[in-house]
């Protein structure tokens, strides 16, 4: 690619997780050498990047070089390389044994983190594995002096980011030294360090370090150090990464570079971080390492093919063994200060890089009548079925069969002497086998149906592998307000180029490019990066002509640093380029960018306020007038620009492409004769018209039919995607089985996008960050269709909703209507939650309906923030509106919403009732709900357009029809194996009663009936007790979504949530019950509070697990100048196989937790404890998960409202497993007389008072 002029030999690795690439350029040669290897050969090597090296040193200087010598380095002139070791040892938890130092109060804080579970439907509830062993708590307490307070005896400092901060409790050196010296008698070495405010105040934390290493610790990350930044969750869990990576990491390279002759005196190596830049071994540290390898490939497809092959914005498309990796490049770097790997949240500048779990080993599997691929993995071994390891069918098996890989290209390095091929034959069968169980559900639906083949089932496969794949790609550009067709497809990586036009077709794209050495682009890309050094401090103030003036003299400072730094690198002053940023923010949100120093016309900086508003209207479609900007941090990056590889030009074409052979290709219509060329025969300007292939070394490109590649200037590949609109052939009455998949994405897609847009557009706190909304798409009929797993407790919810409105709206709804509703009898759950629904027309006819539903932190009622603990009414709780056109025909209704939200009640009796007291955001938000529900109707329109409405609506009832198959074989697996002790037999049905109670002594009885045979069920609910003159009476819709989390958390594969789910159940509520209650009723406890209970007792009586904390804990408080609201975790029950998780959001919520530096920063309080309460999970032979205690001191005074349950019945335990403990609510005056609050209360707190918030644990399973 670049002739190299010098004398030495300069390497590129990529040290991959499977194979290892080396590219060296040569001296004297125009084209470099090209090596891929095992990375893990143990019995031929030790270090595959050095075995690389040492075989090419051999061919360049002709002389043997023993595997046991250290390879001479007189001959290198420098050596990049990226690393998945780092990632490995996260994945696979094999890093150095750590300990975490941090804040008296606050030893669980990591293990808590923002308190959501990963997978909702998951009923263990799981969360990724800790990765330090022992926790020291340190004695020191700081805290941060907010405007207004008076100064008080404690010593009061200026910390870095500019705020006044108190240090309330000095470290206690003595007690810090005992509790380490605790701590290496257990074996442990390496510290992970983070203490409240160190982001500003980092002393402490220093302090901490220079104790650890007299006393003989090898390694301290300090989270001040790594990532200067406010929130302690992330900055603690990276110091974490970083302890526990970087050992790993030294001790690597010590013996990587220990085997060169002269060592690091005469070796010139460089390591790839995750950012994109390159750092010497000494700053290459665990934190930044972890997206080493994906990060090469990233730089070398933006450095040679952006602005050289092309001018549109690139989608950078990695495809490898078990997932893809997907980017984007428009001419910078787009880079994240945050990304959660492996379970792992890292702070730190990273490049931009989604992974999707779907790669070439991904399982195929046929489940409920359609085809699933992934998210499992066959692995490396025993791999694809074609591997000869006895291994499963993947979507490497039906590429083979496809003849999308051509075995003579292949490798021969399979079998038990490691010297056979693919196995064709052999996937073949497996493929057979799979036909027969496809081909007999087929009949079963339609005894017409003809018999698919090996290769239909195998395209069918591919295409959903390829639906699977464009997720990630829609929701990476569109989540930033691009749009994805306006995009050329960058395809890269060993599997990448099988798929490339079919992706690009898929999303509208008319353009792929590869390069020449995509299958080890991510080692070229190591020669292509420069060196980089950042510095970054927290600088806390509110944008002004002052505060910039301060933030360009602190620029200043942290840039002389960074070119210090590059300077002992070697690097002149020419040589480098300096960036600078500032944090930005408006004041109220937490949505901060990252802005680059804009520079205006004349070539002077410009102003920063003005380029972050512009950036934020860009991402979330709207600025927010009369609002402070913020300053947050200053970051400075400095690269040192090497500019070592460039392009070459090769020779032109003057003869016709050379085709090497021809191999039998199927494509959609059958199987083609198709030539075969050789990258290498290629030249600059031959054309190859699909279908062909084109081998690239080990790497396979296929030209589909309607595309056309063109072999570039610099020898790359272009193909053109001739556009062609897909057809499927549909009967009305069976699915196919194909298609049955990729609408169930397409569908199931179009909500997740919407719910992107609705947190993208939107203002407010709860739908933004705490991610409090749904969004869903529903038929003509009102019935759901897809619903995206935002909050459990919408679930499902929504669909009664829009069937209300469609009954009383009737034919009264036109194009350019958008309806507004939050009454409960209306479908709602309580009045914050407010839905917009918005029906879909297709030429004059109403073909769909889309809704979003967002809970709005405020909409009137008796007390701030809409959550009143004593409500009796329901016009207690603010705007009630039971339909109302938003939008009339294309038309805002401004004043008349307005009005409704402002003066909620036109009666006598409710008229000083106060109506809400954030109109603009209430505004703000239903034009974002608006915008998410028109994004809906875009991309159900592309769908129709592509399918044709018959088909997409057919599909619709498709996939619902699949969804009800899939919950009636799980009714039947129940019937079959539940035992019970109220479980009792009556011909084919089980019939079970359970019960629980609220804490008022309300009981919430269900009857469930399960028919063996059909499986169908009746979730009877007579017996429960009558409304409630209380607010935790729950509207129908809320049992509605209870029933159906936990049909699918029963169910424990992925399918669709639509209305198909609820078809086998029957849902009987009695009128006038706690479950049913009437028009009047108070109803925003139901929601959050009786939805739990319903949900255990529904669990309960599946026997699938014990009671989880049966609780939102529900907290707001206030005063007129600002609210606050939160619901707090606890413990989940045990099941059969698993012990409960403690500290974690519970069923029907998983709405995320403030980061305590936020809390603190933002609010009038200090966070005194916040912790697991050991010992509250039921015990049993499975242990109940433990709650949560939780203190915050009040600075000022303020009114504090508390909503909670189980303060009164424990979460009960099952089979013979204890109940968990009960929750509490205490105040704590300043005279430490501890008052108990109960389960529901309002008080006005003094500054000093301290409220204390004892969370429920999990019931236990099983008798000890």
């Amino acid at each position: 690619m670049g002739c190299n002029d010098g004398e030495k030999l300069r390497f590129c690795i990529d040290r991959g997780g499977t194979f290892t690439d080396v590219y060296a350029e040569i001296p004297h040669q125009s084209e470099g050498r090209v090596i891929k290897l095992l990375s893990v050969d143990p019995a031929n090597y030790d270090d595959a990047p050095v075995e690389g090296i040492r075989r090419i040193l051999e061919e360049f200087t002709g002389k043997q070089i023993p595997r046991t010598a250290k390879l001479p380095t007189e001959n290198i002139e420098w050596v990049r390389m990226g690393t998945t070791v780092a990632t490995n040892a996260l994945l696979e938890r094999k890093g150095e044994r750590i300990a975490l130092c941090v804040t008296r109060g606050f030893r669980d804080l990591l293990q808590i983190g923002n308190q959501a579970r990963p997978n909702i439907f998951d009923l263990t509830a799981s969360k990724p594995s800790l990765l330090y062993e022992e926790v020291v708590e340190i004695d020191e307490r700081v805290e941060l002096f907010l405007d207004g307070e008076s100064n008080i005896s404690s010593t009061v400092v200026e910390g870095v980011s500019g705020e006044r901060i108190h240090v309330v409790k000095p470290l206690d050196v003595e007690s810090l030294k005992f509790s380490l010296r605790a701590v290496l008698e257990k074996g442990i070495s390496c510290l992970a360090v983070v203490l409240l405010h160190s982001y500003t105040y980092p002393q402490h934390e220093i302090l901490v370090e220079e104790v650890a290493k007299t006393l003989g610790f090898k390694h301290v990350s300090l989270s001040s150090a790594l990532t200067p930044m406010v929130r302690a969750v992330p900055r603690g869990l990276t110091a974490c990464v970083d302890a526990y990576l970087t050992p790993v990491i030294k001790e690597y390279l010590k013996g990587f570079i220990s085997k060169f002759d002269e060592g690091l005196h005469k070796l010139n190596v460089l390591f790839m971080q995750s950012d994109g830049g390159l750092a010497p071994e000494n700053r290459f540290s665990g934190h930044k390492a972890v997206l080493s390898g994906p990060a090469g490939g990233v730089v070398g497809y933006s450095q040679t093919l952006f602005g050289i092959e092309t001018d549109k914005p690139l989608i950078g498309f990695d495809m490898g063994g078990t997932s893809t990796d997907v980017s984007r490049y428009a001419g910078t770097y787009d880079h994240v200060i945050e990304t959660e790997i492996s379970g792992a949240i890292i702070q730190a500048p990273q490049l931009e890089i989604n992974t999707v779990a779907a790669g070439g080993g991904s399982k195929l599997k046929f489940q409920f009548g359609a085809f699933r691929v992934g998210p499992e993995s066959v692995g490396a071994h025993p791999g694809p079925v074609c591997y000869r390891k006895g291994g499963e069918l993947s979507v490497t098996d039906a590429n083979l069969i496809l003849g999308y890989i051509i075995p003579d290209y292949f490798p021969s390095i399979f079998g038990p002497n490691e010297d056979q091929g693919l196995d064709v034959q052999a996937t073949r069968n497996e493929f057979e086998k799979l036909a027969k169980k496809i081909n007999s559900h087929r009949k079963s639906q339609d005894t017409s149906a003809k018999d698919m083949t090996v290769e239909e089932i195998a395209q069918g496969f591919i295409d959903v592998a390829n639906e699977t794949m464009c997720r990630p790609i829609r929701q990476l550009t569109e989540m930033k307000g691009h749009e994805t067709k306006n995009h050329a497809l960058a395809c890269f990586g060993g599997a990448g180029p099988q798929h490339a036009c079919a992706i690009a077709r898929s999303l509208g794209m008319k353009e792929v490019l590869i390069h020449k050495f995509c299958g080890i682009l991510s080692a070229y890309g190591m020669g292509l990066a420069d060196v980089v050094e950042e510095e970054q401090e927290p600088f806390s103030a509110v944008y002004s002509p002052q505060s910039i003036s301060e933030a360009y003299d602190r620029e200043a400072a942290l840039l002389k640093r960074v070119k210090q730094k590059l300077s002992h690198q070697g690097f002149k002053e020419e040589n480098v380029t300096t960036e600078t940023f500032l944090n930005l923010r408006y004041e109220g949100t937490d949505t901060a960018i990252m802005v680059k120093s804009p520079v205006d016309k004349n070539g002077s900086r410009g102003d920063y306020a003005v380029e972050f508003e512009k950036l934020f209207q860009q991402e979330y479609g709207f600025k927010l007038q009369s609002r402070n900007v913020l300053i947050c941090d200053v970051r400075v990056r400095g690269i040192g620009v090497t500019s070592i590889l460039k392009p070459r030009a090769i020779e032109s074409a003057y003869t016709e492409p050379k085709i090497t052979d021809r191999y039998k290709v199927h494509f959609g219509n059958g199987w083609h004769q198709t030539p075969l060329f050789k990258l290498e025969d290629l030249a600059y300007g031959h054309r190859i018209p699909g279908p062909g292939i084109i081998m690239n070394g080990n790497s396979t490109l296929i030209v589909e039919p309607g595309c056309e590649a063109s072999i570039t200037k610099y020898g790359n590949i272009k193909i053109e995607i001739k556009m062609i609109q897909s057809t499927v052939e549909v009967s009305k009455d069976v699915a196919d089985v194909v298609q049955l998949s990729i609408f169930n994405h397409r569908f199931m897609g179009i909500a997740e996008q919407m719910g992107r847009t609705l947190q993208r557009t939107s203002i407010s706190t709860n739908i933004k960050e705490r991610l409090d909304f749904s969004c869903a798409l529903f038929g003509p009929d009102s019935g759901l269709v897809a619903n995206a797993p935002h909050v459990p407790v919408h679930l499902g919810a929504m669909s009664s909703t829009v069937k209300w409105q469609l009954n009383f709206w009737g034919e009264n709804l036109n194009e350019g209507d958008v309806l507004v509703t939050n009454h409960p009898c209306a479908g709602g759950s309580h009045l914050p939650d407010i839905t917009v629904i918005t029906p879909v027309f297709e030429k004059g006819k109403l073909v769909f309906f889309v809704a979003s539903r967002g809970h709005h932190a405020e909409i009137g009622g008796i007390t701030p923030g809409s959550m009143p603990p004593f409500s009796k009414h329901i016009w207690e709780e603010g705007a009630a509106i039971k339909a109302f056109k938003l939008v009339e025909k294309g038309v805002f209704q401004e004043a008349d919403i307005s009005r409704f939200l402002l003066f909620p009640s036109s009666e006598k009796s409710t008229a000083d009732i106060p109506g809400t007291r954030r109109l603009q955001d209430n505004l703000s938000d239903l034009r974002a709900q608006i915008a998410a529900n028109q994004r809906g109707i875009s991309l159900i329109k592309e769908l129709i357009q592509q399918y044709g409405l018959e088909t997409v609506q057919s599909y619709m009832k498709h996939v619902q029809a699949n969804a009800e198959g899939a919950v009636r074989e799980m009714l039947k697996s129940v019937a079959a194996t539940v035992s019970s002790d109220s479980a009792k037999v009556d011909g084919n049905s089980v019939i079970i009663e359970e019960e629980d109670y609220m804490d008022d002594g309300s009981i919430i009885h269900l009857k469930l009936s399960i028919d063996k045979s059909k499986g169908e069920a009746i979730f009877d609910f007579s017996g429960t007790s009558s409304e409630v003159f209380g607010n935790w009476n729950a509207p129908e819709a809320v049992t509605a979504a209870a029933v159906i989390y936990c049909l699918r958390c029963l169910v424990n594969i992925d399918i669709p949530l639509n209305q198909g789910c609820l078809a086998p159940v029957t849902i009987h509520i009695p009128p006038g019950s706690l479950l049913s209650p009437s028009d009047s009723a108070a109803v925003v406890g139901g929601n959050v509070l009786t939805s739990q209970r319903i949900t255990d007792v529904i669990l309960t009586a599946f026997q699938a697990c014990a009671c989880s904390q049966g609780c939102m804990n529900n907290l707001t408080f206030g005063d007129e100048s600002f609210g606050y609201y939160e619901t707090i975790a606890g413990g989940s029950g045990a099941g059969p196989t698993w012990d409960g998780t403690s500290g974690v959001q519970c069923h029907m919520t998983n709405t995320r937790m403030t980061d305590p530096e936020i809390f603190e920063q933002r609010y009038p309080v200090v966070l005194r404890r916040f912790g697991l309460r050991e010992g509250s999970g039921g015990s049993g032979i499975h242990r109940g998960g433990n709650g949560i205690v939780r203190e915050i001191e009040f600075k000022r005074p303020v009114i504090v409202s508390i909503l909670s349950e189980r303060r009164v019945h424990a979460p009960r335990g099952i089979k013979g497993g204890k109940d968990g403990a009960r929750g509490g609510n205490y105040l704590i005056t300043t005279d430490n007389h501890s008052i108990y609050l109960g389960g529901k209360n309002t008080v006005a707190v003094q500054a000093g008072d301290v409220l204390q918030i004892l969370t429920p644990g999990g019931g236990g399973w099983g008798h000890v």
